[in-house]
C-alpha cells in the first residue's frame, strides 16, 4: 500500500515521540526482516530459557548471602538475628516476581530450619521452636508477596505511563496534520469567499442593469398608449380639417381628445417624477364609470377596426374610489387592450368586450372586463401576472404586473379567470378608502 505525504509525517513524528523502548523494539522489527531471525531460533530459545533462569539464580545468590551475613552476626544477638533473610525475600521478588520470590522464601525457610532453629543442623524443629518458625514463615510470604505487589504495580505504571506518552505522541501528530488541513481548508474557504464576493457583485450589477430594463419597459408601456391616441386624433383632424368644407366640429372635438391624452401622457411622466423623488401619489375622489365611459369612447374606433363591440353594464349607485385617476385608468386600459388582443385571432363567435361594474361590500368597487377570445388555462392564470411574462409574440410582460401592483398599492386585488365557453374575465376591486 502506497502511504500520503501527510500519513509519511505523522509516523515520523509519532515516532519521533514514543517512548524509547518503544522505538528499539520498532526499530527491531523493521531492521532484521522476519527471515533472516528464522536461523537465530535455537539463540531466541536460549536466551529465552536464560531470562527464565536468571530470576531464581539471583534469589540464591541473595538467600546465600542472607545466610552468610546472618551466621557471622549469629554471636551478636541473643536471639537470630533473621531480617536479612527478609530483605533476600524482597528483592528477589523484585527481581523476579512472584516465583522467585517463592523460591526465595523456599531457601530461606530450608536455611533458618537448619542453622538457626533447635535442633541446629538438622531440618527437624522442636515443639517449642515451632511458632517461632511459622511466624518466620508467614511473614517470608507476607514479604514476597508485598515485594512482588509492588513491583507488578510499579511496572504496570511504567506501562502506564508508557503508553500514555504514545498516546500523546501518537495524537499530536494526528492533530498537527489535522491543524495543517484545517489551514488549508480555511485559505480555500477565504479563496471561495473572495469568489463569491466577487459574483455577489457581478449579481448586483446584472440586477441594476435589469432594473434599467424593468423601468424602462415601464415607462414605455405607461407612455405608448396617450402617444398612440394622440397620434390617431392627429390625424383624424387633418382629415377633418381637408374635407371640402371643413369639418370643424369633428376637428374641434378631435384637437380636444388631443389635448386630452396629451394632458394624461404629461400626468403620467409626472407620476413616475414623483415616484423617483418618493413623492406620494396624487389621491382624489374618482368616479369608475366616468373613467370607463371615457375609456370605451377613446378605443371605439381601435374596436371598430378589429370588429370588436364593447358593451357596458355599469351599476347606475356605484360609490366613489379614493385614488389616484391616472393610474386606475391605465389599469383599465390595458386589461381592455389585452381582452382586444386576446381576441383578434377569434372567427368561431362574435367578438365581443363586456365592461362591468358593481358595488363591492359596503362601499368598495368590484369591476370586471370580460372577453370572448382564446382562453386561459390554469398554468398561464399562475403566471400572468409575474413581471416579463407574456403570451404575446410582441408583449413584454410588464402590463398586468403594473395594474396589480397599481390595484395593490390602493388596497385592491387583482386577479383572473377562464369562462367555461371560452375567453377570460380580469376582476379588480378597490375599497372606497372612507
Amino acid at each position: 500500500m502506497i502511504s500520503t505525504a501527510g500519513e509519511q509525517e505523522a509516523s515520523t513524528q509519532t515516532s519521533a515521540n514514543m517512548p524509547a523502548r518503544f522505538q528499539h523494539n520498532l526499530a527491531d522489527s523493521s531492521t532484521f526482516p522476519v527471515s533472516s531471525m528464522l536461523p537465530a531460533t535455537g539463540r531466541k530459545a536460549a536466551a529465552l530459557a536464560g531470562s527464565i533462569i536468571r530470576p531464581y539464580v539471583v534469589s540464591f545468590l541473595l538467600v546465600a548471602a542472607a545466610l552468610v551475613s546472618t551466621l557471622l552476626l549469629r554471636n551478636l544477638f541473643p536471639y537470630p538475628f533473621l531480617f536479612l533473610f527478609f530483605a533476600a525475600v524482597m528483592a528477589s521478588a523484585w527481581v523476579g516476581q512472584t516465583g522467585a520470590g517463592l523460591f526465595a522464601v523456599l531457601l530461606s525457610t530450608l536455611a533458618v530450619d537448619y542453622f538457626f532453629v533447635p535442633p541446629f543442623y538438622s531440618f527437624a524443629i522442636n515443639t517449642t521452636d515451632t511458632l517461632y518458625f511459622v511466624a518466620f514463615v508467614f511473614c517470608a510470604l507476607a514479604a514476597n508477596w508485598v515485594s512482588s505487589s509492588k513491583k507488578r504495580s510499579e511496572e504496570a505504571l511504567k506501562d502506564a505511563r508508557d503508553q500514555l506518552e504514545f498516546r500523546v505522541a501518537r495524537r499530536t501528530a494526528e492533530l498537527r496534520k489535522s491543524n495543517s488541513e484545517l489551514r488549508a481548508s480555511i485559505h480555500e474557504h477565504d479563496k471561495a469567499q473572495l469568489a463569491l464576493m466577487a459574483s455577489q457583485a457581478e449579481i448586483a450589477h446584472l440586477s441594476r442593469v435589469l432594473t434599467m430594463g424593468e423601468l424602462t419597459s415601464s415607462i414605455a408601456h405607461e407612455i405608448n398608449q396617450p402617444l398612440t391616441a394622440v397620434v390617431t386624433y392627429g390625424n383624424a383632424c387633418v382629415e377633418w380639417l381637408s374635407a371640402d368644407p371643413p369639418n370643424l366640429d369633428e376637428a374641434r372635438r378631435t384637437a380636444e381628445r388631443i389635448v386630452r391624452d396629451g394632458t394624461r401622457a404629461g400626468a403620467i411622466l409626472d407620476q413616475i417624477r414623483r415616484l423617483f423623488k418618493k413623492e406620494a401619489a396624487t389621491q382624489d375622489w374618482v368616479e369608475m364609470n366616468e373613467v370607463i365611459q371615457e375609456l370605451i369612447a377613446f378605443l371605439s374606433g381601435e374596436a371598430a377596426r378589429h370588429e370588436i363591440s364593447l358593451r357596458t353594464e355599469l351599476y347606475s349607485d356605484l360609490p366613489k374610489i379614493l385614488g389616484d385617476r391616472v393610474q386606475l385608468q391605465q389599469v383599465v386600459l390595458n386589461l381592455i387592450m389585452n381582452a382586444m388582443d386576446a381576441m383578434r385571432g377569434t372567427t368561431e363567435r362574435p367578438k365581443e368586450i363586456v365592461i362591468r361594474s358593481s358595488r363591492e361590500g359596503a362601499s368598495g368597487a368590484r369591476i370586471a372586463i370580460e372577453d370572448s377570445g382564446i382562453g386561459l388555462s390554469k398554468e398561464i392564470a399562475d403566471k400572468i401576472f409575474r413581471p416579463f411574462f407574456t403570451t404575446k409574440a410582441q408583449g413584454i410582460g410588464m402590463g398586468l404586473s403594473i395594474s396589480r401592483s397599481i390595484v395593490e398599492s390602493h388596497a385592491g386585488r387583482l386577479w383572473a379567470e377562464a369562462l367555461p365557453g371560452g375567453g377570460a374575465v380580469f376582476q379588480f376591486t378597490i375599497p372606497s378608502g372612507e
